[in-house]
């Protein structure tokens, strides 16, 4: 039996390795091998007519997310109820910050699924703060050294892609690719909240669609009907850490040192996607930047540009519905691109942060961010400045309420993009004043 398990296992990775060298075959990285490609209008209706005015874009913009919801990520959970219990504050960061960790609860017995909060707020603040809010990979308790804070429980999911348990403070550490500088953000006068994602779903190692199945629909996924198997626009995992930043903008409207009318939203990699997703849907975020998105977030798909929609749909099954898949190599065919979600986030303010590494197609990310900024045109007066695709560490490309940069190095958050979010930031405020 023992035998006969360990040739079932040998098997499926063999499998596995031979459908994931198929999709990596398929992955081009030469912009003369880039077809030409039609973008829909974001100012124009499925059926034609033009936008006019703010209420018809918000019925376009309704469209738009249907079509995302039908046809990528899935349909977006609904809302429900929060019960919030403060489980331990203090002083932190040699005093300069307050630290409080919140476990939000979603009934009002206080069982089931939950999401714990930290929240870092500067302690010489005199009236609420702007807030910095993301989720995080690898526990809350790796972001600041501070003993107190609790080691995150979702963590122990077994294959967990981030299963290796992190020392406490391990982002806190500039010399980490990933970097979250707190007390600069404090010094900024921002606060800090943050999760860890596996609290809401847990995302496994991608070895097989069927450990996805199995360990991906967790956690927050027991609060929603069960999956329907004949539908193709399930709830996906992306659209369930969207979800998890929505009910943290409800948290911290609740927050009386928290200033839910100056929030950026932010995350990096698959976390930029799903902030990107919550920032298009929820319209309480007054700033979006996602950093580092790569395929299945900023950049355009028809471009079929490194990451693309056969290595998304077959390494990542818990990231998109079933839909999607039907578009794998056939680009051509799709009826939306990238560009429409980013432009759900307008007249409200969008800084995308990308990578110089050709899976993430930085420059199909400005090009998506141009083919967007009509929107911005119409209902600001300002879109993306009119500036070629800039160089690494160039903000020419920044406007004042639509802009786009990028970099080399590492992957991950970086204090250069932490600068420019909240560079960009100040001013978007400073602008509501």
């Amino acid at each position: 039996m023992k035998q006969q398990l360990k040739l079932y296992i040998l098997l499926a990775m063999i499998a596995v390795a031979c459908a994931s060298t198929r999709a990596w075959a398929q992955v081009n990285y030469d912009e003369s091998k880039v077809k030409p490609y039609t973008l829909e209008d974001p100012l124009r209706f499925v059926n034609g007519k033009k936008v006019k005015n703010l209420k018809d874009w918000e019925l376009r913009r309704q469209e738009i997310l249907g079509i995302f919801q039908k046809e990528m990520y899935g349909q977006m959970p609904p809302k429900c109820d929060i019960v919030l219990e403060k489980l331990e504050e203090g002083v932190t960061l040699a005093g300069f910050g307050l630290r409080r960790q919140v476990r939000m609860w979603f009934r009002s017995d206080k069982t089931g699924p939950f999401v714990d909060w930290l929240i870092v707020t500067p302690r010489h603040a005199k009236a609420p703060v702007p807030v910095i809010m993301l989720l995080n990979y690898c526990g809350n308790h790796t972001m600041l050294s501070d003993e107190a804070i609790f080691i995150t429980e979702s963590l122990d999911v077994p294959h967990q892609l981030f299963r290796e348990l992190k020392p406490r403070g391990t982002f806190a550490d500039a010399n980490q690719r990933t970097y979250y500088p707190i007390s600069m953000m404090l010094a900024r006068g921002y606060a800090l909240v943050t999760a860890c994602y596996a609290d809401i779903s847990p995302d496994p190692d991608p070895a097989s669609p069927e450990e996805q199945d199995e360990y991906a629909y967790r956690r927050c996924f027991e609060l929603w009907p069960p999956r329907d198997p004949n539908r193709d626009d399930n709830t996906t995992s992306l659209g369930a850490w969207a979800w998890g930043l929505m009910r943290g903008m409800d948290m911290i409207e609740q927050d009386s040192l928290l200033d839910a009318k100056r929030v950026i939203l932010t995350g990096s990699s698959r976390l930029g996607k799903a902030a990107l997703i919550a920032g298009a849907f929820d319209e309480r975020f007054p700033v979006v930047v996602p950093n580092q998105t790569g395929g299945g977030g900023v950049p355009l798909a028809k471009r079929n540009y490194g990451e693309n929609i056969t290595t998304e749909t077959s390494t990542f099954t818990h990231w998109y519905c079933k839909a999607y898949k039907k578009y794998a190599g056939h680009e051509d065919t799709m009826p939306f691109d990238q560009h429409l979600l980013i432009a759900c986030i307008a007249p409200r303010a969008l800084l995308v942060e990308g990578f110089d590494d050709g899976w993430f197609d930085t420059k199909g990310e400005f090009l998506s961010v141009q083919a967007a900024s009509p929107v911005w045109e119409k209902f600001c007066k300002a879109g993306l400045p009119k500036v070629g695709w800039p160089n690494d560490y160039e903000t020419s490309a920044i406007g004042s309420r639509l802009g786009y940069v990028r970099r080399n190095q590492q992957h991950g958050h970086s204090a250069f993009d932490w600068i420019w979010m909240m560079d960009f930031g100040d001013r978007v405020f400073n602008q509501r004043k």
